[in-house]
């Protein structure tokens, strides 16, 4: 069994990083990563001129189960926005634009491929 949870850590990690460098690759920088929050965690914060980003990856091996991005329940978009709004207090980001995006990988490793969604979901619960 803890060999299973370190196995799929591990392709988490994989697939954030992939998600990451696609986001680099199109402009953005990225604030922060993995942040743990009262309400929730967050995958990537990444900024690109005057918006915020939060972006929550998600990963399957194929596509055989459909595409991940749809495994983001309303539940855990509801995490996502308090946990959001929980980081722009902290960090005092008060007038940004901000907008919820998924990075959607299917596949392992470096031959992962990324699509990404902005505006994935929106703030309202």
């Amino acid at each position: 069994m803890m060999g299973e949870v370190t196995g799929k850590r591990r392709a988490g990690d994989e697939a954030e990083q992939l998600a990451v460098e696609h986001l680099e690759r199109e402009g953005y920088v990225i604030r922060d990563r993995n942040v743990l929050c009262r309400r929730g965690e967050l995958d990537v914060v990444a900024e690109k001129g005057d918006v915020l980003a939060f972006v929550e990856v998600r990963m399957r091996a194929t596509a055989v189960w459909g595409d991940p991005s749809m495994t983001v329940t309303h539940g855990k978009q509801r995490r996502v926005v308090l946990a959001a709004h929980e980081y722009c207090q902290r960090h005092r980001l008060f007038a940004r634009v901000i907008r919820f995006d998924v990075a959607s990988v299917i596949g392992r490793g470096r031959a992962g491929q990324v699509e990404y969604i902005e505006d994935a979901f929106e703030a309202g619960m």
